[in-house]
């Protein structure tokens, strides 16, 4: 594999390179997984692992509030701190979870008492309150920050200028503002950043991509390890691109300790930790915007929609459940690096899948045709993903893969709740540019009819 960037030739210490897709992601399926979502999963403890005090900027969304219940189910103290944006995007867009997630009182007090343990929630904007941001981390002196303080959509980043601005000044300013405050409370506390695999961009890159840093023989014929070439493929991705240049700067300049971790598509709704009460359900999101491709094809299968899939489908994704996503977590603050040691950066996925495979998968088990639509994003029609994911599976993680059994989980759900289904905001309402908005102008959002 090459790179040209200062005449350099790239190569990765991965893996030997080789033609074609081979992937080498560790894996098991659902099948031999002892995943069940029952009170008895959700009782389980930490394995001799310290208990933590840990921050979590974003707890209340779709990735921060199940691992926020779980970290405490296993028996760290948490703090949840957020702003209510993603719930004001909700009616900005006039599109609600799809599950309907209480506030955040609520929330924390069915916790208490399905659990017993607390859980404190911060109403507080990490990209503009700084000043409230460094007197929280000085008072609660946590052993471990969780960053999922970020506008999280691709598609919203991309809709207009105005969503454009705000997903660079909310995640860029956040990032920085939480290095800042570190710094100046004084408080030696590892961050953990989730990131995402868009940053090594969706080209097909001739091998396996690395965790986080390759190797490059520059002229002359000196080696040198640095960081992963970026290639974002929308706002939301740069913005993560810029998190890890702070995160690399911030190391190497004030020490700080940071794990970053670039994870892939999230899918599913619960956790054995949210299904414990009604009140701790997880948000679902399956509009254009926020509804991450399974979870989209899921409910639409459920409710009888064609399952909308963009361009060829060919596009080869990474994903993971939801409640992995949390094992990563907890996984990550109990392995930090030390300080001095560079950022840590793991590849947080399970697999990785073509999105038409997907959905031939959803169809399958549905009976509901796939529709294949004019792209909305600028993207490669076709790409291979052959990703490394070596060191959390050494660390212990056995990952969930797509499994038409664990489907049921996200159908239950939607079978559920359908009636609360606006039927106008699957189709994409998001385009990159100005030609895909043209190629996408013959889609009728009233035109989708649900079976409720």
């Amino acid at each position: 594999m090459k790179f040209f960037f200062l005449l350099a030739t790239v190569t990765s210490t991965a893996t030997a390179f080789t033609t074609g897709f081979a992937p080498s992601v560790v894996t098991k399926s659902a099948s031999a997984f002892s995943f069940t979502l029952n009170a008895e999963a959700a009782a389980a403890t930490t394995n001799g692992t310290d208990k933590k005090k840990v921050i979590i900027l974003g707890g209340d969304g779709f990735c921060g509030w199940p691992t926020s219940l779980y970290l405490s189910d296993q028996g760290h103290d948490v703090v949840i701190v957020d702003n209510l944006s993603r719930r004001n995007i909700d009616t900005e867009l006039g599109c609600d979870s799809l599950t309907p997630i209480q506030s955040p009182s609520v929330r924390v007090q069915a916790w208490k008492e399905v659990s017993g343990k607390d859980i404190k929630f911060v109403n507080l904007d990490v990209a503009k309150e700084y000043d409230l941001l460094v007197q929280l981390i000085k008072e609660e002196q946590p052993d471990s920050i969780v960053h999922f303080a970020e506008q999280r959509a691709a598609p919203y980043s991309m809709k207009n200028s105005k969503c454009k601005r705000y997903t660079v000044d909310n995640n860029v300013s956040g990032s920085n503002n939480l290095c800042c405050a570190v710094i100046d409370s004084e408080v030696d506390a590892h961050i953990v950043h989730l990131g995402t695999m868009g940053v090594y961009g969706y080209g097909t890159s001739g091998g396996e991509i690395p965790e986080g840093y390759i190797d490059v023989i520059l002229p002359g014929g000196r080696e040198q390890n640095i960081l992963h070439p970026a290639y974002p493929g929308s706002v939301y991705h740069a913005t993560k691109c810029l998190d890890a240049l702070l995160w690399q700067f911030y190391q190497k300049n004030d020490n700080l300790r940071v794990t970053d971790l670039h994870q892939g598509i999230v899918w599913g709704t619960n956790t054995p930790q949210t299904i414990r009460d009604e009140r701790l359900i997880n948000r679902f999101d399956y509009d254009g915007d926020y509804g991450t491709v399974l979870n989209r094809f899921l409910m639409q299968g459920a409710m009888g929609v064609p399952l909308t899939v963009y361009g060829t489908g060919g596009q080869t994704r990474a994903f993971i459940h939801v409640t992995d996503t949390a094992r990563c977590i907890e996984i990550a603050i109990n392995n930090p690096p030390n300080a001095g040691e560079r950022v840590e950066i793991f590849n947080q996925i399970a697999e990785t899948r073509r999105v038409r495979d997907v959905a031939e998968m959803v169809a399958k088990q549905t009976g509901v045709e796939a529709n294949f639509l004019p792209n909305p994003r600028q993207e490669a029609a076709e790409n291979e993903l052959d990703v490394s994911n070596k060191k959390f599976c050494n660390l212990g993680l056995d990952p969930i893969t797509l499994d038409e059994e664990l489907f049921s989980e996200v159908t239950e759900v939607v079978n559920k709740y359908k009636h609360r289904c606006d039927p106008t905001k699957i189709l994409p309402a998001s385009f990159w540019n100005k030609k895909r908005a043209e190629e996408c102008a013959t889609l009728d959002p009233t035109s989708v009819k649900v079976e409720v």
